[in-house]
């Protein structure tokens, strides 16, 4: 039998691309109300060009700054995630915790000391919510889930210039 872990209400949405050996928690996320758009995008970084992959019609307020479609990315601590707001692209960082068999991400923007953790907002969709993290840093690569790119709903202030 596969071992089973536990996750975040604030991955309930975000795990509809789960493997087998992940499963979420059924606390209610904070869906997006009808009609909420989108201020930015949080994506992968590309390995080759180290510049974030934004398509020209991602739904994202601002996100087209590449030709290509948007790149997914993992849920493991140290993974490059970038934040599309406004036509400017924010570099940072994925950070993963775990407490007990629960797992938080955070992500993290270059030469900032905040951390956002990643609030469900519904189907690819999060809010990014400063916030001191909880549990200790999951190093180890896990829970390694893809996510498609994440449509953010509120935005970080002095990320949206």
């Amino acid at each position: 039998m596969a071992k089973t872990k536990m996750l975040s209400p604030l991955f309930t949405a975000m795990m509809i691309a789960a493997t087998a050996t992940v499963t979420a928690v059924a606390p209610t996320p904070v869906r997006a109300t009808p009609g909420e758009a989108a201020c930015g995008m949080l994506v992968g970084r590309s390995a080759a060009s180290g510049d974030a992959a934004s398509g020209g019609n991602s739904g994202a307020a601002g996100a087209s700054t590449g030709s290509g479609a948007p790149t997914a990315f993992r849920l493991r601590d140290g993974e490059p995630v970038d934040f599309i707001a406004g036509g400017a692209t924010a570099h940072g960082t994925l950070h993963v915790f775990k407490d007990g068999s629960v797992y938080r991400a955070y992500w993290q923007p270059q030469g900032s000391v905040d951390r956002y953790v990643l609030a469900n907002a519904g189907e690819n969709s999060v809010r990014l919510i400063v916030t001191p993290p909880q549990g200790t840093p999951a190093t180890d690569g896990q829970p390694g889930t893809t996510l498609a790119p994440q449509h953010v709903l509120s935005c970080p202030a002095g990320l949206t210039r």
